[in-house]
């Protein structure tokens, strides 16, 4: 136990020397682990505040279907009945003509002529069924029961989804869509940029270091005594690029509330990024050394694997 322990010391002291002597190599692959950590963290605070916008506005959305005033009470209730088994319904509320007469005073109550609108003949506003769904990007599924023959002869009019509204919401999350989208894709183009950085990083230093190599195999050094160092090198390069990244990320924070009148950019609400960065701070920082260690350990092995496997043909 204690000659694995002493090993395992020379490996590591053996692999931060290596870092040292190959500063400049390291800065280099470091530079290009730097942005992916950096895009990696950036995905999740970003993708993490989409879900909070689009969860904000789906909370404010709903689908309203407008009853004719022949509608029998049974018809309704059978009606309502059946929304709730939707799949995507969260949550149905029903308003009376009367109830939404009183809602239409109340909201216009600075606007004269719409008030006279309505006073001037018996109340005109259809009873009103409202719709809560749990996921903005299936409301087609109740946009099909509402308009099927049977249910569409209940309505006075077509229900809020549709026409500009309908266009607006498909366009808000489509947005949200294609930006979490995008934000996996540009992780995995660093991720594999990153790699085979690293990957030559490594290569090169091998090559530098062929001769010491070789003689460590001719005195029967072990395949990990050999590859050890390189690989405790490659996580030093995921360490400290993490840190570095949680740092860069920090500061844009500090700097976008310092600079920035607004508080959103778009779909992008900076508060809520800059909170959620501060309260999951120590997990997220965790979270880049994991695979910053990941990155360059893998980029290591496979880089060590292939001279090894090299030098056992020759």
């Amino acid at each position: 136990m204690k000659r694995k322990l002493v090993t395992l010391s020379r490996i590591i002291t053996t692999g931060a020397v290596n870092f040292v002597r190959n500063a400049w190599l390291a800065i280099a692959a470091m530079a290009v682990m730097v942005v992916t950590l950096t895009i990696v963290l950036f995905s999740l605070i970003a993708n993490a505040t989409f879900s909070n916008t689009l969860q904000q506005i789906t909370n404010k959305i709903d689908v309203s279907v407008y009853l004719k005033d022949t509608i029998t009470e049974e018809q309704r209730n059978k009606l309502i009945t059946d929304i709730k088994k939707l799949p995507n319904t969260e949550r149905v509320n029903f308003a009376s003509k009367e109830e939404v007469l009183k809602r239409y005073i109340e909201q216009n109550a600075g606007n004269a002529e719409l008030l006279s609108a309505v006073s001037q003949t018996d109340n005109p506003l259809p009873a009103t069924i409202q719709i809560k769904p749990r996921d903005l990007n299936k409301l087609g599924d109740i946009k099909t029961y509402l308009e099927r023959k049977e249910i569409a002869d209940l309505q006075s009019d077509q229900p809020s989804y549709s026409g500009d509204r309908k266009e607006a919401i498909d366009k808000i999350t489509h947005a949200t869509n294609i930006m979490q989208r995008a934000g996996v894709v540009a992780v995995l183009v660093f991720a594999i940029i990153s790699v085979l950085i690293i990957f030559n990083t490594i290569q090169m230093a091998i090559f530098n270091r062929r001769d010491e190599l070789t003689i460590m195999r001719l005195l029967g050094a072990s395949t990990w005594y050999i590859r050890g160092p390189f690989v405790v090198e490659s996580i030093i390069y995921g360490i400290i690029s993490a840190v570095i990244s949680v740092g860069l990320i920090h500061s844009m924070f500090v700097a976008a509330h310092s600079t920035l009148e607004a508080t959103s950019l778009g779909l992008l609400d900076i508060n809520f990024s800059a909170e959620y960065f501060k309260m999951h701070f120590w997990w997220l920082l965790l979270l880049q050394v994991g695979v910053g260690i990941l990155i360059g350990a893998a980029s290591s092995v496979v880089a060590t694997q292939r001279y090894l496997k090299f030098k056992t043909k020759k």
